[in-house]
Parts: structure tokens; C-alpha cells; sequence
């Protein structure tokens, strides 16, 4: 089969490999689109650490079920599927309390890092356990059922979060998570949505999205734009969804004393963590790790038309193109968002 391999940090090559062996447990997907990570992207330049090649990347896919296990039942061969990034065990103690993003043993798709090597969906096939499975819904196509990953990661975030009809929220970054996220909180019944980044760009996206507003951290004015929303006292819960020190600064700011920090974004391995803020105005602090099973509740979202996914494809590409849209996507070309590859 075809697949397009982290031959080695910087250089993806697409070519022959072997085609993917199943077990008893699992199936065979042929795989008909798969997403561009970000986490894809840093993995490629060997910032993360987590893409030692050589490796197949990819993990937001959908496909059709071509080859069954002997022990799989419940599927056929044809079945339009999506499945989880994660590979969970199923049996440890978090498995057992249906906390799947927490196993002891996960394994995420396109990952190869020193405890394990599990290739991914940018290639023509792929095998996956079929307790990670999704039926995808006939009004469904898979270019958009393969944005039911990234979008189940902000679907986790907001659940975390448990936002009440009417509460006000600040979500800082929009860039493809924090868009989802300013989503799933107008759809959870949230009522100010204030969006935050640098780049006006993106901020004027925020507003097309469903922000009410969308801010500028480093304009004079941020702070008391943030709290003349907010009845002067700060949003009841903010998302960090860029993963820098300076990004959750401004989110610990811009929410009210007793409020809900939920921490999305992972660039960094380290922040500077404002502790005095978070202590001293008893703010809860939440990590939000992948998610948890909420891609039924995704591709429910997606099927009825309840989160825009279109206005964030920029893209749909040969995977054979695929080390050129990695490379656009590396220099950040402006406007640039969610490129989908299809073998």
C-alpha cells in the first residue's frame, strides 16, 4: 500500500510500505481522509518528541471497514468509520471508570515515541482495535467525520468546564480547537463568548463562529473590554487553548474570582503558572487531556448541522501532496487552517 512516511525529521516521503496485519480484535480500514494535526506538524520537525521516524503519522480519520478479525462482531466489511486517536486497553482502572483518554497503556495513532510505536492514517489502510470504532451517519461524509477528533477534543474541554445557560466564557487562541471551542459553547447555551488571539485574522473567524466578541490581549483596552461583558467581573470560565505561558496568563485574568480555567493547548512542556492569581481568587483549575468518548455527541453535532466544520477546511489534497501541505502548514502560511489528505 501507499502511505506517507516520516522517513526522517523534515523529509516525508510517499511510497511503498506493507500493508497493516489486523488481530483477532480488530479491523482493517481503508482509510478515506485523514486531517493535518498540528501535533502532526511539530511532529514532523522533531519538536515534540513524539514522531521519532520513521513513522505514519495521522490520526483525525474516517474510512470503510475493508478486513475483519476473527473475534470482531457487530461490523462488516463496508462500514463507514471513524475511530478514536487513542488506543485505550480497556481493562485497567481507569478503563474500568470509563475514563479512556487516562489509560495506564493508551497508544495514540501516528505516534512513535520511547515507550511504544503505533503507525497512523496517512496511508492507504490502517488496523485498529474495534472498541475504538464510530458509525459514521449517513448524512455524514468523511471528509467531515474525520474532523470528529479535533472536534471531540473541545466537546471534552466544554464538558470539563459545565458551562451554565448564560455564563460568560473567554476562550484564549482561536485557532482550530479554540474555533470548536467557541462553538460548543454557543451550542452548550453559554451566553457572552469572548475570543482572544493576535492575529485579526483569526479573530474576525471567531466572530463569524459565534464569538461576541473578539479581543486583541495586547491592545490597552483588553481588560476592560473583558470586564465591561462580564458585569466588571471577569468571565465565568476561560479555555487556554495555545499552550504558552503568556496565553495562560491572560486566561488566569479575564476570569472572575471563584471561576473555571480549563487548560487545552500542549506546545509547551512547561508554563509559568500565575499562582497568586489562581490561589488567591480560588480559581478552578481543570487539564483537559484528548477526550472521552464524546464522538457519538460529535458526529450527532456534525449530522445536524450544529457546528461549522466547512469554514475550517482550507484544503482537500492527494496524500500523495501531502509533504507539500505539510510544508505550507509548517511556514504557517496565513489563512491556512485544516487540510485534509485523501489516499
Amino acid at each position: 500500500m501507499k502511505a506517507l512516511v516520516l522517513q526522517r525529521y523534515g523529509v516525508l516521503e510517499h511510497r511503498d510500505v506493507p500493508e497493516p496485519e489486523i488481530g483477532a480484535a480488530e479491523v482493517l480500514v481503508q482509510i478515506k481522509a485523514c486531517g493535518i494535526c498540528g501535533s502532526d506538524v511539530h511532529g514532523m520537525d522533531g519538536s515534540t518528541g513524539r514522531r521519532i521516524p520513521p513513522v505514519i503519522m495521522g490520526h483525525e480519520a474516517s474510512g470503510v471497514i475493508a478486513r475483519l478479525g476473527g473475534q470482531v462482531s457487530g461490523w462488516s466489511v463496508g462500514d463507514r468509520v471513524t475511530f478514536d486517536s487513542m488506543i485505550s486497553c480497556g481493562d485497567c482502572w481507569h478503563c474500568r471508570r470509563g475514563e479512556i483518554n487516562l489509560c495506564d497503556k493508551r497508544r495514540v495513532l501516528g505516534v512513535s515515541c520511547d515507550e511504544y510505536r503505533r503507525d497512523g492514517a496517512f496511508a492507504e489502510y490502517v488496523a485498529v482495535p474495534q472498541r475504538i470504532l464510530y458509525r459514521i451517519p449517513e448524512e455524514v461524509d468523511f471528509i467531515h467525520a474525520a474532523m470528529a477528533e479535533p472536534l471531540s477534543v473541545a466537546v471534552h474541554a466544554v464538558r470539563l468546564a459545565r458551562p451554565d445557560i448564560g455564563e460568560a466564557a473567554v476562550v484564549v487562541g482561536a485557532g482550530m480547537i479554540g474555533l470548536l471551542i467557541v462553538q460548543c459553547l454557543r451550542a452548550s447555551g453559554c451566553g457572552t463568548i469572548i475570543a482572544v488571539d493576535l492575529d485579526a485574522v483569526k479573530l474576525q473567524r471567531a466572530r463569524e463562529l459565534g464569538a461576541d466578541l473578539a479581543l486583541d490581549p495586547s491592545s490597552s483596552g483588553f481588560s476592560k473590554a473583558v470586564l465591561s461583558r462580564t458585569e466588571g467581573r471577569g468571565a465565568d470560565l476561560a479555555f487556554e487553548a495555545v499552550g504558552v505561558s503568556a496565553a495562560l496568563q491572560t486566561a488566569a485574568g479575564a476570569v472572575r474570582k471563584g471561576g473555571r480555567l480549563v487548560l487545552v493547548g500542549n506546545i509547551a512542556p512547561r508554563v509559568e503558572l500565575p499562582l497568586q492569581t489562581i490561589v488567591t481568587r480560588q480559581i478552578a483549575l481543570l487539564g483537559s487531556c484528548a477526550s472521552q468518548g464524546e464522538y457519538p455527541a460529535c458526529l450527532s453535532l456534525i449530522a445536524n448541522g450544529r457546528i461549522d466544520l466547512g469554514s475550517l477546511i482550507s484544503a482537500r489534497a492527494p496524500l500523495a501532496d501531502g509533504a507539500e501541505w505539510f510544508d505550507r502548514l509548517h511556514r504557517q502560511e496565513p489563512n491556512l487552517m485544516k487540510v485534509i489528505l485523501e489516499p
